[in-house]
């Protein structure tokens, strides 16, 4: 039971300083000293090494609150702490109640015997971050990423705060979750586990309860479970103390939760009260899906396939890796993860995995993915650096592990826990053994293949437990070996390589791999000024952390394009790259799905205004690749496997129905005169691929200016639609002889959105649409054009950043194509 809610109001200041400024709780120092006027935008031109060094300093939060006489007259009082953030003394009316360490883990502290009727005061103290992981490297030196402020291994804190290749060095600290006062009696509830049974037509949970009790006593828990439908099943059993019972609740006729683009989402509500003469001692809610899912690993002709499998159909998963929404986490909302996830599932998403260098994201980000049909793979918090399993970090670490399965574990979303990112490989590729001790490689077998496993079988058994992303067998055995487990692959990107390497790869699970673009205009103009407006200035170089990052835009745009002609056409050209390199990859990997099941690229999102490898930026403004992706993810799609004058046309289906259409193509000039076309029917069964093409063009193609001068336009046509289309070049796009095409785009409005007519007179590549001040989210974008075919484009009034009339977007409307670069 609540009995006091110490979120809100706050008071904070440097340590021992003269002023105290209004604080929020939850929030932190920097959203504290951003709302005073008291720091500098740290996303704005290169204010974070300002904002920095306000993290050498220690920080102090303190406010008061009433208790009254019947709070105090409970069996037990607690304070229970979600998130302190992270080296913290905690105090309470003068007394030191709790020192914390750990970011990620929860804390409850007994506070009946320091508490007194009336006011109270609690303070909290907040050691710097950066000298504490400075001082614990020199004692002790570990490797880190290269990117980040060093000894954050030592730290149980998102280590990307401290910098990444994507993000700024921003190591904030407070109260960053909930904070609040807990009242019971008699009895409370200690843990509650759901392990469902599935039968034809019938699935039955058992519901362990774990009590815990200090009175004896006739109690009662009462499970409920709400059905999608309203439907009320209840079930009682009487409690004694400190046993488990195990409370079977048989749902006939199940409504079974599946994946985005799979099936329906339906949630069903359980609660666990704890009754002692029809008083209410506890109460747990939680709301799961019913389905099963685990990932499959058995022998084949490859190696040893590794795919999720979910209500017993092995899937294809299509997503990103998730990193933190925002270097200041106080100004994370559930609205705008919303907005975030919603853009995951309107692009094809069904999974997303939340990578281990951030944290274990708020209870909210589960209920969506729930709701979304988004299948979580959660990373345990270990990125990119060596740990040293010390007696105390072991602890720490077990604690912290236990608190978010117990917290996550019943999302119908949770579809597996993995140990850490690259650690498994940085020991195989990157040198790790001989820049360090055997006993941490030791360390690294004992926590990853031991210790986080034998905590997933005793609390979350249920999910699938994989060692390290990526890993193949285990023990440093090839952990990138593209034959078994999930694989990271960055020879495009950081090797310079071709985007067309990516179809040299058969990975069974791709789950990182990726290209950077810049962010456009709009959001570059939030942290530069007019003057800072070149790649090199030192501003976007600042919002640039990747050390030779622009260096390889510009490579990848000389491979791609002719030199762009300004600056708005470079951040164009830098997107385009992006977005053909990533479909690439992707199709290439759907053609061969049954070898390859799976490709999540890097990454999602991003946690400040950068140029990154994201495809949705810190605003939320999808670029080239986003729409690339709801393409290439789609159910359906149509693909195209082009070598010389060679083209093989390819159908995969990754929905649960079989599915038949019309696969048609056409050999076109520049102005869209028509060389070859043909169109045959096409039946593709449900989750599978098909090659139904084989194309030779060398005898009509057979100079380079025939080349330049020709391209293959290809769709798959369901009931007289378009579902999946796209088109093949047999030259760089910088070697073609593009015509200018004059696109035409003419705005109308209807009841709930805006309706764009696009015309071209020749073939347009990569057509965008934008508005120059409003930002929307259009119903297809990037896209290619034929001469005298018409395209409609909508945009959902609720896609619009604001509202606006018909008569402002038409003046705000515009549209560019490869050509204009």
């Amino acid at each position: 039971m609540q009995l006091v809610d110490l979120n809100g109001k706050w008071h904070m200041r440097r340590l021992h300083a003269l002023k105290w400024l209004e604080a929020s709780v939850p929030g932190s120092v920097y959203h504290d000293l951003l709302n005073a006027g008291e720091m500098p935008d740290p996303f704005y031109r290169e204010q974070e090494y300002e904002v920095l060094e306000l993290s050498n300093y220690d920080y102090e939060y303190q406010r008061t609150f009433q208790v009254d006489a019947g709070a105090l007259a409970h069996d037990r009082v607690v304070l229970l702490c979600e998130g302190l953030d992270t080296l913290c003394e905690l105090s309470l009316n003068g007394t030191p109640i709790l020192n914390s360490d750990n970011m990620h883990r929860t804390y409850e502290v007994d506070i009946k015997p320091v508490l007194t009727p009336g006011e109270n005061t609690i303070h909290a103290i907040f050691r710097s971050p950066v000298e504490y992981s400075l001082r614990k490297q020199a004692e002790l030196p570990l490797i880190n990423c290269a990117d980040a402020v060093e000894g954050i291994s030592h730290l149980r804190k998102a280590h990307s705060m401290f910098g990444w290749d994507w993000g700024p060095k921003l190591p904030d600290m407070g109260i960053w979750r909930s904070i609040s006062i807990k009242g019971y009696d008699s009895a409370r509830l200690d843990d509650v586990y759901i392990t469902q049974f599935h039968e034809d037509n019938k699935v039955t949970l058992d519901v362990r309860v774990r009590t815990e009790s200090w009175q004896e006593a006739e109690r009662e828990i009462v499970v409920k479970v709400q059905a999608p439908s309203g439907e009320v099943l209840e079930h009682r059993v009487s409690e004694t103390a400190h046993t488990d019972h195990h409370i079977a609740v048989e749902i006939p006729e199940p409504e079974l939760w599946w994946p985005n683009n799979l099936g329906a989402q339906p949630l069903y509500n359980v609660e666990v009260i704890l009754v002692q003469q029809e008083q209410e001692l506890d109460l747990r809610e939680l709301r799961i899906g019913l389905r099963t899912i685990t990932v499959k690993q058995e022998e084949d002709q490859w190696g040893e396939s590794f795919a999720f499998e979910v209500n017993g159909v092995p899937i294809f998963s299509t997503g990103a890796d998730y990193i933190l929404e925002d270097n200041i986490l106080a100004r994370n909302t559930r609205e705008r993860t919303d907005r975030l996830l919603q853009s995951c599932v309107a692009a094809n998403f069904n999974t997303i995995r939340v990578w281990g260098g951030g944290y274990y994201p708020d209870d909210y980000f589960y209920d969506l993915c729930d709701e979304y049909g988004l299948i979580v793979w959660q990373d345990h918090l270990y990125a990119c650096g060596i740990y040293a399993l010390t007696e105390e970090f072991e602890e720490n670490i077990t604690r912290e592990t236990i608190d978010n399965m117990k917290r996550l574990r019943h999302h119908a979303s949770l579809g597996l826990w993995c140990g850490n990112n690259e650690q498994e490989l940085a020991w195989d590729e990157w040198n790790w053994e001989n820049l360090t001790s055997l006993q941490l490689k030791a360390d690294y077998i004992k926590q990853y293949e031991v210790l986080l496993p034998a905590i997933a079988r005793k609390i979350d058994p249920n999910t699938f437990y994989w060692r390290a992303s990526p890993s193949s067998k285990g023990g440093f055995d090839k952990p990138n070996d593209e034959n078994y487990g999930d694989m990271h692959y960055w020879g495009v990107w950081h090797g310079k390589e071709p985007f067309t390497d990516y179809r040299k790869l058969y990975p069974r699970y791709m789950s990182e791999f990726g290209l950077q673009s810049f962010p456009g205009l709009k959001t570059t103009q939030t942290f530069t000024l007019p003057e800072d407006r070149n790649i090199f200035s030192y501003v976007m170089e600042s919002h640039q952390k990747n050390s030779t990052g622009n260096e390889k835009i510009l490579y990848y745009i000389g491979e791609t394009y002719k030199y762009p002609k300004d600056f708005e056409s470079i951040l164009y050209a830098s997107q385009l790259i992006q977005a053909e390199g990533m479909r690439c990859g992707v199709e290439h990997w759907r053609r061969h799905r049954g070898r390859c099941m799976g490709a999540l690229y890097w990454q999602l999102n991003d946690c400040w205004p950068v140029a990154s490898w994201s495809s949705i930026d810190y605003y939320g403004r999808w670029k080239a690749m986003h729409y690339a992706a709801r393409q290439f993810f789609a159910p359906l799609l149509v693909s195209a496997h082009d070598e010389g004058t060679k083209v093989s046309l390819h159908v995969s289906n990754e929905s649960r129905e079989d599915a038949a259409g019309e696969l048609r193509w056409r050999l076109l000039t520049p102005a869209s005169e028509v060389l070859l076309e043909s169109a045959k029917p096409v039946e593709i069964a449900a989750l599978s691929t098909a090659e139904f093409e084989q194309l030779d063009f060398g005898h009509i193609l057979d100079t380079k200016d025939k080349k330049r001068e020709a391209y293959l336009e290809y769709a798959l046509v369901v009931n007289g639609e378009a579902k999946s289309q796209g088109t093949v070049l047999f030259v760089k796009p910088k070697h073609f002889r593009f015509a200018d095409p004059e696109i035409e785009a003419v705005l109308a409005e209807e009841e709930d959105r805006f309706v764009i007519t696009v015309k071209s007179k020749a073939y347009a590549r990569f057509v965008e649409l934008g508005f120059k001040e409003a930002d929307a989210i259009f119903s297809d974008n990037y896209f290619d054009m034929s001469a005298g075919v018409e395209r409609t484009v909508t945009v959902a009034k609720k896609d619009l950043g604001k509202p606006a009339t018909a008569d402002e977007l038409r003046a705000q409307l515009t549209v560019r194509s490869v050509f204009d670069i």
